[in-house]
């Protein structure tokens, strides 16, 4: 019986210890995918970037030959013209590599709180499995068969006698 209790306990003890283990696991697989879109996400903004920036590019290059063709010199009205378009154009990148940080510090802060959570279920784990220790322990004890120190080695009906002063024991 006391080797069954002992074995259901360790059994327990082990199953809370398992559980916390993978959630840990699993919470910092979850982290990892969290820091693998983030930087997925760095990589894709930073191809958008130079997509735009190619596009910009091409629309500043037919602005200026179509300035040079129409007779237009490149001075002046023109040139504010192509500046401000540069400068809107700059607006627009920095408005892309802005979203992509946001999106990114996002999904890093993503990634902590799972790790974090991982971490808590562990601990919480390792709280269950000293409960269920005490509990089967404790489940053990069983006061009829403890042993005492500094009793009596008589049996129960001589310490009565004795302290009834003998009189039953003859």
């Amino acid at each position: 019986m006391c080797t069954l209790a002992l074995l259901g306990t360790a059994i327990s003890v082990g199953g809370a210890l398992m559980q916390g283990a993978q959630q840990q696991q699993l919470a910092n697989y979850q982290a990892k995918a969290y820091e693998q879109q983030a930087q997925a996400d760095a990589q894709s903004a930073a191809f958008e970037r130079s997509q735009e920036r190619h596009k910009q590019d091409l629309l500043e290059a037919q602005a200026r030959a179509q300035a040079g063709a129409s007779g237009v010199g490149i001075a002046g009205s023109p040139t504010e013209v192509l500046a401000a378009n540069a400068r809107q154009g700059q607006i627009d990148l920095d408005a892309t590599l802005y979203n992509s940080r946001l999106r990114q510090n996002n999904l890093n802060t993503q990634a902590a709180i799972s790790r974090f959570q991982g971490k808590q279920a562990m601990a919480a784990s390792i709280f269950k499995a000293g409960n269920n220790l005490i509990d089967g322990l404790s489940g053990l004890y069983d006061p009829a068969k403890a042993v005492t120190f500094g009793g009596s080695s008589l049996s129960p009906r001589a310490s009565r006698a004795i302290a009834g002063g003998y009189a039953g024991l003859y």
